[in-house]
């Protein structure tokens, strides 16, 4: 019995030790380097090991048949064989180094972003309200970076040498139709959305994504947070008016309301300007975000609503009693938005935006009602082939319409209008040639159902890292945009204008310091020009119109080498001219300087609980037309410069006072200059310098949170 049971116990080892097969090899680099320590198993089983110091392994198995070898290692991809283990003997592996690992490669040119989830942040998103001179406005604080204009009396982005309208503003992903509030002439509009909501910022000044168009200069994307933290409530008492939040947070939803209230009428009385006010300006607005999370994927729901009126005189050179004006404004935004995973491959993106906004406009003896409605509808996918490889296309439908009533002295009310449809797709693919190299190529095209005319975009952007911290980037894109609403509402029988972006980039980012060079040329075409002073329903309008823009942009963020200082550096040459609108020749716009500079500094004093800022602009001048000598835009006005500071004091964990002076140096800048219509007895053309309604602007502010946690505050809305 012990022979018969001995000779089972050798027959069934025997087996076991010949169904054994042996795995082995070697894993190196790209460079075939060895590498030490990589895991290399079967998936699914307990068996494997790590390579030694020649990158050898060696295991047995008893699995049979065809099975998954995997060798992991850190900052490199993941390598996967499928086969027979019998034939898995003497490998040699190589590892691909991981192109998602934080210092690969990244596609940069031309953009600039805040947020947690990028990795080369030129701003942060506190950077938005803790600038000096932003006031609380993302748009001011995207001023402060190289590639825009300083238009004091306009408010909004000007890039590049690009009008305000060339820049798009999207939210989630979703077409902003009305971005700005409501001003009159040589007062600045403010974005009319709160920065309190967003968390990540993408500020490009060109070159960018397929997904993108009808933008000729740039866009301006926005995310709202995904998921606050806490429950709370945030409350502002401000010189100019007040705020209200609050924030509630449920297991997988979550609902955010903001509403503000501001009036001048108290800030005027103490602090005079050059306006004659009748009515202040007046502003009510809210907003609300809705989140509800699903297991794969997140929806969001975010309306705006804000009402604007106010009335006033104001100095004008040709009419001695001054020219009245009035306006009241109601606008309405709602964004939709819905992504997740289909599986572990593909993403999807939907959404849809609405807009309206009227306006009710009484200027001197003349009535003015404009009426806009907006839609925009996108649907996209990502597929994720690999993580060198990732393909994202889509479709897109805007719809816009424009209608304006107008009437004077003439008994007869005037209607122009039209409807702006355009239908758009897009393809684009990320490929990474490795941790080194990587490039995006794009195709758009869009169809508009105005010109009957089909158009195509091309998009390529290229980056090398020449070093662990450095990189180069070129990119090259064409872009299409449809007529603004002042000229569209008189004449249609026109063409999308376009534009070609070059670009080169150089970056730097190690030990918290930032620095960028980007050189770009711009070349624009089918540019509208008209016959007359203004657009007016009997201009003469065609596409002939051209131009071209071309700059070198410099940034320099250092966090690290001043202890508890923050500072920024940004400058900006820009050499444009253009032939278009009413120009007779070509010209420098008036819109353009030559020359911008920022510098942003913030300091915080532990002794004091405080945080202290200030931010410079200068500006070149600007060109304008002085008629008493020859030439079209002829002169330049003097330089523009503005010092602003701001202190913000933290009375308690929770409570904030808040103060902040813009131009506290009170310089006296001018915008322009105005000229009378008809010559003086002398035969010359008088003028008046075209000034800001006030040369400083003073602002002081309570803030106080409540929230569970008794720690938050308001410091980053600052």
């Amino acid at each position: 019995m012990k022979t018969l049971l001995l000779f089972f116990t050798l027959n069934i080892s025997s087996q076991i030790i010949a169904q054994s097969s042996i795995i082995s090899g070697k894993v190196l680099d790209g460079k075939g380097l060895c590498i030490a320590g990589a895991n290399v198993y079967l998936q699914g089983t307990y068996d494997g090991s790590t390579t030694d110091d020649t990158g050898g392994f060696y295991f047995k198995t008893s699995e049979t048949g065809s099975q998954t070898l995997l060798v992991s290692y850190i900052s490199f991809e993941t390598f996967t064989m499928v086969g027979d283990v019998k034939f898995m003997k003497d490998l040699v592996v190589k590892l691909r180094e991981d192109v998602n690992t934080l210092d690969a490669v990244v596609l940069s040119a031309g953009t600039f972003q805040a947020g947690d989830n990028s990795k080369v942040n030129v701003l942060k998103p506190l950077d938005v309200v803790t600038t000096a001179s932003a006031l609380g406005d993302f748009v001011g604080a995207l001023q402060t970076l190289p590639g825009t204009t300083t238009v004091a009396e306009d408010g909004r982005l000007f890039v590049r040498g690009g009008e305000a309208d060339e820049t798009q503003i999207f939210i989630d992903g979703i077409r902003v139709f009305t971005p700005y509030t409501p001003t009159t002439n040589n007062a600045p509009a403010r974005g009319r959305y709160s920065p309190f909501l967003f968390d990540g910022i993408t500020f490009s000044t060109g070159g960018y994504s397929a997904e993108y168009g009808q933008a000729l200069s740039s866009v301006l994307l926005l995310n709202t947070i995904d998921e606050p933290d806490q429950d709370k409530t945030d409350i502002g008492i401000m010189s100019l008016g007040a705020t209200l939040g609050n924030t509630q947070k449920w297991n997988n939803s979550s609902l955010s309301v903001n509403g503000s209230y501001i009036n001048l009428a108290p800030y005027n009385e103490i602090f005079p300007n050059r306006n004659n006010w009748i009515k202040p300006f007046e502003v009510f607005s809210g907003e609300a975000v809705y989140r509800k999370k699903y297991n794969s994927g997140l929806l969001k729901l975010y309306t705006a609503y804000d009402n604007t009126n106010f009335e006033l005189i104001q100095e004008d050179i040709n009419e001695p009693e001054g020219v009245s004006f009035k306006l009241k404004n109601n606008n309405l935004y709602f964004n939709g938005s819905y992504q997740g995973a289909l599986n572990d491959t593909w993403n999807m993106f939907g959404g849809l935006s609405y807009t309206i906004g009227n306006n009710d406009l009484s200027i001197i003896d003349m009535i003015i009602n404009d009426s806009e409605t907006g839609i925009h509808a996108k649907l996209k996918f990502k597929k994720h082939f690999s993580n060198r490889f990732k393909l994202n296309f889509g479709a897109e439908y805007l719809a816009s319409h424009f209608e304006e009533k107008f009437s004077d002295t003439n008994p007869n009310q005037e209607i122009y209008g039209y409807d702006n449809n355009i239908a758009a797709t897009f393809v684009e693919a990320d490929i990474f040639l490795s941790k080194e190299i990587a490039f995006k190529a794009g195709l758009r095209t869009d169809y508009s159902e105005l010109f009957k005319s089909f158009d195509l975009a091309p998009r390529l952007s290229l980056a090398y890292k020449t070093s662990k911290s450095s990189q180069l980037s070129l990119a090259y894109g064409n872009f299409y945009q449809n007529p603004s609403s002042d000229i569209l509402k008189f004449n249609q029988d026109l063409r999308a204008q376009n534009t070609s972006h070059y670009i080169l980039n150089y970056q730097y980012n190690a030990d918290r310091k930032i620095f960028r060079a980007e050189a770009y040329y711009k070349d624009y075409k089918h540019l509208v020009k008209y016959d007359t002073e203004y657009t007016q329903y009997d201009s003469n309008y065609n596409s002939s119109g051209y131009g071209f823009s071309q700059g070198i942009d410099l940034f320099w963020r250092d966090s690290k080498s001043i202890k508890n200082v923050d500072y920024w550096v940004s400058y900006s040459l820009l050499d444009t001219k253009r032939d278009y609108r009413n120009y007779p020749v070509e010209a420098q716009p008036n819109f353009a300087n030559t020359h911008n500079l920022s510098i942003v500094g913030k300091y915080w004093i532990n002794d004091w609980r405080s945080q202290v800022g200030f931010s410079y602009a200068f500006a070149s001048g600007r060109t304008y037309t002085n008629p008493n000598t020859s030439g079209f835009l002829n002169e330049k006005t003097k330089a523009y410069n503005s010092l602003s500071i701001n202190w913000a004091y933290l009375i308690s964990p929770q409570k904030i006072l808040y103060a902040s002076v813009n131009n506290v140096l009170g310089f006296k800048n001018i915008n322009g200059y105005q000229y009378a219509n008809t010559t003086n007895a002398n035969r010359v053309f008088e003028s008046r310098a075209l000034q800001p309604a006030a040369d400083q602007f003073f602002f002081v502010g309570f803030f106080w949170t409540i929230s569970s946690d008794k720690k938050s505050n308001q410091l980053d809305k600052l």
